[in-house]
C-alpha cells in the first residue's frame, strides 16, 4: 500500500546520516513503488546549495552506497529540493513558507508534512518552537509528524523537560522518536515468534526459562565520534535505548490487538517492572569497562584515551555489563544478563533464551543446555539448540542446531530498518517508535546506574579485540553460568 502524498523535510540534510541512511531509505522504497509518484524531499541545512548541488551530492551518495543508475536514480533525484536555512534562528524559517507551498501544490500533497531531525540533539527543542512559530506544525491543512534521532535526552531530567518542550509544539500522535532497532525485521519477528507458535509461549516464563542473555557488540571503536561519545559511553548510546527496547520485547505480555497503542502499551508495562537497583545491586551486578591498546592481526589498535578527541583522562565507559531483573508475575527470579561494548571480538547483537535443564536423572547429567538463539544482526535469523543422542551405544547426548536464516527468504520486499521506520512514520504508523512513558521508564531504571557510576563506578580496562574485561565474566560466572562467545551462527546454504 502507498503512503499519502507528503513533502518529507529532513533537517541537517548535509549531515552523514542523510545521504548515508535517509536518502537510500528513501531511494529505495521508491524504486520498489512504496511512494507512489507524488512525494518531494526538502533538505534544509545552513551550508548553501541550490537544488541541482543537493541533487548532485545525494546522487554521489547513492551512486556509491546503492549502486544507483538510470531512469530510477534521475525520476528519484527530481523530486530532491534544498533551502538554506540557519535552523537556530526562528526569523529564518520564513524561507520554508514558499518553498512547502509550492511543493504541497506541485505535488499534490495537500499540506502533508513529516519532518526528520537529523540535527545535534542540542536543536530538539529549538526546530519544533521555530515552525510553530510560523504555524508548521499545525495539522489543519493535512498531518504534520516529527521524526526525532536519538538520545532523547542525557539523562532523566533533561529527557523530561525535552519532552516537556516539544510538546508544547506537537501533540504525542505527532512525535515519532525512532530506534533502528526496532526497524530490524529480527526484532519485529521476536512477537510472531512468540505469540504464533505454540511451541514458544507456553514455556516464554519463569517455570521453563533459567536466564536470558543479551548482548549488542561492536567491533569497531568510536571511529571520529570520539567528542560524542565521550559525553555519552557505552550506557547511553546503547544500553538506555536499543537494549532495553529489545528486552522490553522480548518480555512483554501479547497485546490485546495489534495496533501502536497496545502494542506500546505492553512495553511500556515491561519497563516499569523493571527492578529498581540499589547501589547494593550496582556493587555486585554492574561492570563497567574501556578498551586499552593492543595488536590485532598485526596492528597496532589505539586505546579508547588514545582516540580523537577523548581526553586523556576519562572515565567514560565503552563497555558495560548488567545483571538486571523484572518483577511481574511471568518473569519472578529470572534473571537478564545484558552487555554492550566496542572493540569487541565481533560485531553482533543476538538474545540468547537459556531453558532449564531437564530433571530427569539420568537424561540430564551430560545432556546440552538448551537455547534459542536470535540473531538481530549481522545474517539475521533464529537457531535452536537441543540435545541428541551420540551415534553408538548408550544415551550419551550431544547438542544440533536447526538454523533459520532470514537472507535464505530471498524476499524482494524485505525492508531495511530505514525504509521500515520511514514508511511508517508516512502512514501514521507508531507502532516501532518509542512512545513518551516508555523513555520515562528507560531513563528512570537507567538514573540510578549513571548515578552511581558518577560517584562509585569504576571502569575496568580490557584489551580491545576481548570480551571485555575479566569482571564481566566474573559477574555471571558467580551464579553458575557463563557468557556466550558470538560467532557464526548461521551455516550459510552452498
Amino acid at each position: 500500500m502507498n503512503v499519502e502524498n507528503c513533502c518529507i523535510v529532513i533537517f541537517g540534510a548535509s549531515g552523514d546520516l542523510t545521504f548515508r541512511k535517509l536518502i537510500p531509505a528513501l531511494y529505495n522504497l521508491h524504486k520498489v513503488g512504496r511512494l507512489g509518484e507524488h512525494f518531494s524531499v526538502l533538505g534544509v541545512a545552513r551550508t548553501e546549495f541550490s537544488d541541482e548541488q543537493f541533487r548532485e551530492k545525494m546522487r554521489d551518495a547513492l551512486i556509491k552506497f546503492e549502486n544507483a543508475s538510470g531512469e530510477t536514480l534521475d525520476e528519484f533525484c527530481s523530486h530532491l529540493y534544498y533551502q538554506a536555512v540557519n535552523t537556530s534562528d526562528a526569523l529564518d524559517y520564513v524561507k520554508l513558507l514558499p518553498r512547502l507551498d509550492n511543493l504541497h501544490d506541485k505535488y499534490g500533497s495537500a499540506g502533508n508534512t513529516l519532518y526528520y531531525l537529523s540535527t545535534p540533539p542540542s536543536l530538539y527543542g529549538v526546530i519544533p518552537e521555530c515552525l510553530a512559530a510560523h504555524g508548521l506544525t499545525t495539522e489543519e491543512f493535512g498531518w504534520k509528524r516529527i521524526i526525532v534521532e536519538k538520545p532523547f535526552g542525557y539523562d532523566i531530567q533533561t529527557a523530561k523537560a525535552l519532552d516537556v518542550q516539544i510538546h508544547r509544539f506537537f501533540e504525542e500522535h505527532q512525535i515519532y522518536r525512532i530506534d533502528h532497532y526496532l526497524g530490524k525485521e529480527t526484532v519485529q519477528n521476536l512477537l510472531v515468534l512468540r505469540f504464533s507458535n505454540g511451541l514458544f509461549e507456553p514455556l516464554w516464563n519463569r517455570n521453563y526459562i533459567d536466564y536470558v542473555e543479551i548482548t549488542g557488540a561492536e567491533s569497531i571503536g568510536v571511529e571520529e565520534r570520539g567528542g560524542y561519545y565521550d559525553g555519552s559511553g557505552a550506557m547511553r548510546d546503547m544500553f538506555q535505548n536499543h537494549l532495553l527496547q529489545v528486552l522490553a520485547m522480548i518480555a512483554m505480555e501479547p497485546p490485546a490487538i495489534i495496533n501502536a497503542d497496545a502494542m506500546r502499551d505492553e512495553v511500556a508495562k515491561v519497563l516499569y517492572c523493571l527492578h529498581p537497583l540499589s547501589d547494593e545491586d550496582l556493587k555486585n551486578n554492574l561492570v563497567l569497562g574501556q578498551y586499552t591498546a593492543t595488536e590485532i592481526d598485526g596492528e597496532m589498535v589505539k586505546g579508547y584515551l588514545e582516540e580523537k578527541g577523548v581526553p586523556e583522562d576519562s572515565n567514560t565507559e565503552t563497555f558495560m555489563a548488567l545483571k538486571c531483573e523484572i518483577d511481574n508475575w511471568r518473569w519472578a527470579g529470572v534473571p537478564f544478563y545484558v552487555r554492550t561494548g566496542k572493540r569487541l571480538p565481533t560485531r553482533v547483537t543476538e538474545v540468547v533464551i537459556h531453558f532449564k535443564t531437564t530433571p530427569h536423572p539420568v537424561f540430564s547429567q551430560n545432556a546440552p543446555e538448551n537455547k534459542l538463539i536470535i540473531r538481530v544482526q549481522p545474517d539475521e535469523g533464529i537457531s535452536m539448540r537441543f540435545g541428541l543422542k551420540k551415534p553408538g551405544a548408550g544415551f550419551e547426548a550431544k547438542e544440533v542446531s536447526m538454523d533459520f536464516r532470514y537472507a535464505d527468504l530471498a524476499s524482494p520486499s524485505l525492508l531495511t530498518a530505514y525504509e521500515r521506520l520511514l514508511l511508517d512514520a508516512m502512514k501514521g504508523d507508531a507502532t516501532l517508535f518509542a512512545r513518551t512513558d516508555a523513555v520515562h521508564a528507560c531513563w528512570k531504571f537507567v538514573q540510578p546506574i549513571l548515578d552511581y557510576k558518577a560517584q562509585n563506578g569504576r571502569v575496568y580496562e580490557y584489551e580491545a579485540g576481548a570480551w571485555g574485561p575479566k569482571e564481566a565474566d566474573k559477574l555471571i560466572a558467580k551464579h553458575g553460568r557463563v557468557w556466550r562467545k558470538p560467532s557464526g551462527m548461521m551455516k550459510k546454504k552452498v
